[in-house]
């Protein structure tokens, strides 16, 4: 039996909700189709938006929402997103597909949408093919309350009253599609382009501003970005996806995997404690007393696209797999709360790990968001001291690399209210655990659970599947509880 120990004396840090986060990029049907089906869509929507997908989004807890971009922020030109519909440039976008961007969805319908979700905003700006004008004319559009060339335009389109912006990203995968620079070279620009992203007088809250950070373990980038860039910004980015064959040109199937490939996904997004902490080594080696912070602004599983789907729209399916890589992660982001300060898995909607996917007026909730919604409660929660023992699974297509089977956290409510999530990440083992809270009485125990066969999944055909269930198989103690957690399940307790 493994002993798993909460201390509720051991308050660690606060767990920003925006570790939660989501991303929506103009790619595939993530927005067009996904989110946004225009005002005259026969699909009910409110203001062109989904009804079904923002009521959906907003019962999972969506605590913030970045846009437009991913690679398509670096030629995104907001400027060809405002007005009239019908004057909007259209462009081709050459990331993704090379399909027509018609620019029917810009700058007031994202906000329109952050609106009705009741999420934080967070939006990436053009450093690529951009210019500094340009994002500063973008952040006066968006923020400024006053009498200016650009909220005289924003009044003409429609607005008056100016948005809140609450992250803006200087800035998207740099080293990469973002304009293949040299970490030195992005840290002089991001020092340039950041005066520019003003807080205009008046304004209540400050925005946070994002550096370009590295893609997985690129530590050189780290290290070279924050000697140019020091104090100047609210949090580094860091982008890893979880491939489980770790080939780009052959990734693995979302549905159709045997055992060896499914260690292998949960080994590999394992990772994210290994980079997560070496990150943050590397960040303090720069700036001393652990006052940098992390934004992990894209993670989640890449597989092969849905055979017969355009190979650029990165249209996949999710499993119980992926329900368990993205508990483990959330699990891995608590942990971490006093340094990961928000992250976001990509991508909302019908894009790689999503946690809806659409097909005309049918929707489905995937393993992923029935997670995502189990886990909201850890949202503005205190981050616990726990631990738990564990024994480790060998991943064969890994080297024989190793992962722990169960993986948890705990936190604790302004009602003293404790939660806990536990991750088996096995696919054909229970395992039961013992459980003790110090310093505390038991008055009452609930829980819920996700689980199912590794290959489980939920579709339009068989929309609940996988789903939120209760859970009984535990025994109270005085100070805990005992139970037999199932073989690739999450479980959630409600300790009071």
């Amino acid at each position: 039996m493994e002993k798993y120990l909460i201390n509720p004396n051991e308050k660690i840090a606060k767990i920003n909700k925006e570790i939660y986060g989501h991303f929506s990029e103009h790619l595939g049907r993530c927005i067009y189709g996904g989110i946004f089906v225009g005002k005259d869509s026969e699909i009910p929507n409110k203001n062109g938006m989904r009804k079904d997908v923002v009521k959906a989004l907003k019962e999972m807890g969506i605590p913030v929402l970045r846009w437009p971009g991913g690679c398509f922020a670096d030629e995104y030109h907001w400027k060809d997103g405002i007005g009239d519909l019908k004057n909007r440039k259209k462009m081709i976008n050459t990331h993704w597909g090379g399909v027509t961007e018609d620019n029917s969805f810009g700058t007031h319908e994202y906000f329109e949408l952050c609106e009705q979700l009741g999420c934080k905003t967070y939006v990436n700006g053009n450093v690529g093919s951009g210019t500094v004008q340009e994002m500063s004319e973008w952040v006066e559009y968006i923020t400024f309350d006053g009498v200016s060339p650009m909220a005289e335009l924003r009044e003409k389109n429609g607005r008056k009253k100016p948005w809140k912006l609450d992250y803006f990203g200087v800035g998207n995968e740099s080293w990469g599609c973002g304009g293949n620079m040299a970490p030195e070279h992005y840290g002089n620009l991001y020092k340039q382009y950041n005066v520019f992203v003003r807080d205009y007088k008046g304004q209540k809250e400050h925005i946070n501003r994002i550096a370009c950070g590295p893609n997985s373990d690129d530590y050189h980038w780290t290290k070279k970005v924050l000697d140019k860039v020091k104090w100047r910004t609210d949090g580094l980015s860091l982008h890893y996806y979880t491939v489980p064959k770790g080939n780009w040109n052959d990734k693995g199937s979302a549905t159709k995997f045997d055992n060896n490939e499914y260690n292998s996904t949960i080994c590999k997004a394992y990772k994210m404690e290994e980079l997560i902490t070496n990150h943050l080594a590397m960040m303090d080696s720069v700036i001393p007393g652990a006052k940098s912070k992390l934004v992990v602004d894209e993670w989640g599983t890449w597989y092969d696209v849905e055979p017969g789907t355009n190979p650029g729209f990165l249209y996949q399916q999710s499993t119980m797999r992926d329900a368990v890589v993205a508990a483990l992660t959330l699990n891995i982001f608590n942990k971490h709360a006093d340094r990961v300060i928000m992250a976001n898995i990509a991508q909302t909607v019908n894009v790689l790990q999503s946690v809806i996917l659409t097909d005309g007026e049918k929707m489905v909730k995937t393993p992923t968001y029935y997670v995502f919604k189990m886990f909201k409660e850890h949202q503005e929660n205190t981050l616990l001291g726990s631990f738990i023992t564990t024994d480790s699974v060998k991943s064969k297509n890994d080297g024989n690399k190793e992962f722990p089977r169960l993986i948890e956290s705990a936190s604790i409510d302004e009602n003293g209210v404790i939660y806990s999530t536990v991750a088996n990440t096995s696919f054909d083992k229970s395992a039961k655990i013992k459980c003790q809270i110090a310093d505390r009485k038991v008055k009452s125990i609930k829980a819920e659970i996700i689980t199912g066969e590794m290959h489980a999944k939920n579709d339009f055909n068989k929309k609940e599947e996988v789903n939120i269930k209760e859970f009984n198989d535990f025994k109270a103690l005085s100070n805990g509880f005992t139970c037999t957690l199932p073989a690739c399940s999450v479980v959630k307790f409600v300790i009071e």
